[in-house]
């Protein structure tokens, strides 16, 4: 090696065998992103080795410790102001994957940690790619995640390199994939160990060299199909009729999927088409338009705030002083192996990698709890994800026992027994007994408030709520709840347990039904009215599911037990009143055993065999419940009628300040609820309507259906003032605490 020298984020290593090994490591940050500059850094970059005879091959790799590229600034897309600018600076990304693929030597990736967006599209560009097999190496364009697509060749060169319906499917879901399924699929050239990366990189860029490989044709083709799999290829991207077939498919099924509410996915399959009908470049231009369209689109703007409130909340300790650190967690403890239970156990020892005891009243429920976790371990075995050692070794982390004693020595212990005030008490008190003043006490209960739950013990100020969602292994949102007692350390030792954990994490204020559970009782209801007014259930979830919503909520109270949502419904009733109330008639579905799902006893037909996209409704769902379901309603009034009603409860929430904020309120609701996210959330929802409009919108509704319309006295007086719940001069929390029921 022969000295190197810097550019910015880019230096260049001159290595004794001609391959030069440029290094991006953006000062300051964590990661690299591909900013403004970074065009302008490449081009000097390449353009101080285009002449140099030394140069016989170029390696590109991070100078980080972990982290290829991670993708463009995202705050460099937000700041863009109009369509022109966003398509100038596609075409501005795309000339510099221009360079890199027609450079006179040829270029080969060295991709240790997340290749992904932009830092996949520089890949892309090179002529050979190299990964290292460590699990931190994921590579994927989740550009579509954002309401966006890839800008700079992205969308014209995965195509070309692996097959077409591969390429689809990464950039219309934007999923990530490893190492290992990379090269199985073509779009690496090796695995190997990191430690080797860097030297089997350059050896390939030499060999590169040796065959003259480099400076070829803009997105010419580099795939390595063979046989009738080359021959199928062909088939679907080289013939117009084979295009129409498969991007037809495309659209049929992505339509199913996004009811249309999502831009990014159809200009996604616009501009593959276009490059495959006409050719690179035209896909090129095709790209940077869409990009350009897209970034200013409404859609992109919501996802983005999203994406910017989930970074906020990854560095959220929880409490008001961000001076208060967590506690070192090295053990938990889990009462309660039932579903919920045997989740939080496999989330705990799987993700956040700690040693968990799972403790249940008798052997068979500890055997059943223990049974669960196997069989989400062993499903990732059988996908492929894990390996056999590795699996023994998150087993290994779960153990189970009948015994409180056991749990001595677990600095958390979360409960997750029966609904049952009393039956909490007990295992309170047992807890404590063992695990002394310290241990903290979190409950994952759903409906009662954790300040009845710590009035049983000696030390409430380390019982808090910890609230999560079924399945947990799925569901990506965790509900913290404290009480005026909680003390502060503990709360940053829960979440930062819950990022362990893999969750989105908020933390909320005690009260009945917290927040998640609260907001999703009055559309509940309003569904619950709808039907019992004769319109039919597939009607209404069609409704709600069009509006953007992942299921209907009546397929959604399949799910969560028409028994529990019995249970839950006279606690709202009796602490929020009328604006909780439900129409009579359904107490006629538990005593006809209608559980839900659960039973396969519920508003839909369930069996072997069923699946979600064939469910039929009951028909003797009707009768039992003396209805006609005749009447018609339009769609958006459904989907307004139960959506405001959501969006006014939280509005509640927010001024009687069981919310820290209108963030958590938004990523609540989107990733605990399935509030669609292409609206922001809740306060987003309101923002861009307008308090004035959603005011008038419930009044409306109000005058013609009853006072559970009412609107909330935080809108009623935003709609005075004009101000907003995110902006400049946002309205601030709690100013609007609740009398009395209304």
């Amino acid at each position: 090696m022969d000295g190197s020298n810097s550019k910015d984020a880019l230096s260049i290593e001159k290595r004794a065998d001609g391959v030069f090994v440029i290094r991006m490591d953006v000062p300051g940050e964590a990661v690299n992103t591909l900013r403004a500059s970074f065009a302008k850094d490449f081009a000097e970059v390449f353009g101080a080795i285009e002449h140099d005879p030394a140069c016989k091959a170029i390696v590109f790799t991070s100078g980080k410790k972990s982290g290829f590229i991670a993708g463009a600034d995202i705050a460099m897309l937000k700041d863009v102001k109009s369509a022109h600018e966003a398509s100038e600076l596609a075409r501005t990304g795309q000339k510099a994957m221009d360079r890199i693929e027609a450079f006179r030597v040829p270029v080969v990736a060295a991709i240790h940690g997340a290749a992904l967006g932009g830092g996949l599209e520089v890949a892309l560009a090179c002529h050979g790619r190299v990964a290292s097999d460590d699990k931190k190496t994921k590579l994927g364009l989740p550009e579509v995640m954002l309401g966006v697509l890839p800008g700079a060749g992205g969308t014209q060169r995965l195509p070309r390199l692996v097959p077409i319906q591969t390429a689809l499917d990464m950039l219309l879901t934007g999923k990530q994939i490893d190492a290992k399924k990379a090269k199985k699929l073509g779009l690496v050239d090796e695995v190997v160990p990191q430690p080797i990366l860097i030297e089997v990189a350059c050896k390939l860029a030499l060999s590169l060299a040796n065959e003259g490989r480099a400076g070829k044709e803009r997105g010419a083709p580099s795939k390595k199909l063979e046989g009738l799999e080359a021959v199928q290829e062909a088939a679907l991207t080289r013939t117009p009729l084979g295009r129409k077939f498969l991007f037809d498919q495309a659209q049929k099924q992505l339509l199913a999927k996004s009811r249309g509410n999502y831009p990014g996915p159809e200009r996604i399959l616009e501009v593959v088409e276009k490059g495959l009908a006409d050719g690179f470049v035209a896909g090129l231009d095709a790209e940077a338009r869409a990009f350009g369209e897209l970034v200013v689109s409404p859609q992109a703007s919501q996802l983005m705030n999203i994406f910017f409130a989930q970074n906020a909340l990854k560095k959220d300790n929880g409490v008001s002083d961000a001076s208060v650190k967590a506690r070192e967690v090295t053990r938990v403890g889990m009462l309660g192996a039932g579903l919920m239970g045997g989740g939080i156990a496999y989330v705990t020892a799987t993700i956040a990698g700690l040693p968990v005891r799972l403790k249940d009243k008798d052997p068979e429920g500890v055997a059943r709890g223990l049974g669960h976790v196997r069989g989400l371990v062993e499903g990732r075995v059988k996908r492929k994800r894990l390996t056999r050692q590795e699996a023994n070794e998150q087993l290994a982390l779960v153990t189970g026992t009948t015994d409180d004693a056991t749990m001595k020595g677990c600095e958390v212990v979360i409960e997750a027994v029966f609904e049952d005030l009393a039956l909490k008490h007990k295992v309170l008190a047992a807890t404590e007994a063992v695990g002394g003043p310290e241990v903290i006490f979190a409950s994952n209960t759903s409906s009662i408030p954790i300040t009845q739950i710590a009035e049983g013990s000696s030390h409430p100020e380390t019982v808090i709520g910890m609230h999560y969602f079924s399945p947990v292994d799925k569901m990506p949102l965790l509900e913290i709840i404290t009480t005026a007692k909680t003390a502060p350390w503990v709360t940053a030792t829960c979440v930062e347990l819950g990022k362990k954990q893999g969750k989105t994490v908020i933390v909320v204020n005690d009260g009945t039904g917290f927040y998640t559970s609260r907001i999703l009782g009055p559309l509940m209801n309003e569904a619950a009215f709808v039907l019992s007014e004769g319109v039919k259930i597939e009607d209404i979830d069609q409704a709600l599911v069009d509006w953007g919503f992942p299921v209907g909520p009546i397929t959604l109270l399949d799910e969560v037990g028409i028994d529990v949502a019995a249970k839950v419904g006279p606690i709202m009733l009796a602490e929020f009143g009328d604006r909780m109330t439900a129409p009579p008639g359904f107490e006629k579905l538990l005593a006809d055993k209608r559980y839900g799902r659960k039973n396969e006893r519920g508003f839909y037909l369930y069996g072997k065999g069923k699946t979600s996209k064939d469910k039929k409704v009951d028909p003797s769902i009707y009768p039992l419940l003396g209805l006609e379901p005749k009447k018609h309603l339009p769609a958006d009034e459904i989907a307004q009628r139960c959506a405001l009603l959501m969006v006014n409860e939280a509005a509640h929430c927010f001024g009687e300040g069981i919310l820290r904020s209108a963030r958590d309120g938004d990523i609540g609701a989107i990733f605990g609820l399935g509030f669609p996210p292409f609206r922001g959330g809740p306060f987003r929802y309101v923002d861009t309507i307008g308090a004035k409009e959603i005011v008038r919108r419930l009044e409306r509704f109000r005058d013609r259906l009853g006072v559970r319309f009412s609107p909330a006295p935080v809108l009623v007086e935003m709609a005075k003032t004009g101000q907003s719940f995110h902006g400049d001069k946002p309205i601030q929390p709690g100013g609007f605490p609740r009398k009395k029921k209304s």
